[in-house]
């Protein structure tokens, strides 16, 4: 559900991560691309996939007083320092806004 949102959110700190993603869901034409066009392909790409297999992308329960919760769980979170992009709790709140 999260995965295109924060895919989105990193882009810009990935490289060229984002063209082997493209590539390996099969994507066509990745080695003619600009960056921006690859990592816009491999967004769109994930986000079909999630909603080819049924994954929704609102939370529909979600509501705005949950955000503090979730966002500092997330920060606090042992996987937080892999990513590839820091995030402020604000940042991540801003990110779970995105699925209500």
């Amino acid at each position: 559900m999260m995965l295109p949102i924060v895919m989105e959110y990193n882009a810009d700190s990935t490289g060229e991560k984002y063209r082997e993603i493209a590539r390996a869901i099969g994507v066509k034409g990745v080695d003619e691309m600009s960056v921006e066009e690859y990592r816009k392909a491999a967004i769109d790409a994930v986000q079909q996939l999630s909603v080819d297999v049924g994954i929704p992308t609102k939370l529909e329960a979600l509501k705005e007083e949950d955000l503090d919760f979730l966002a500092e769980s997330a920060h606090a979170d042992a996987c937080a320092p892999g990513n590839p992009k820091d995030a402020s709790v604000e940042d991540l709140k801003d990110l779970f806004r995105r699925l209500m």
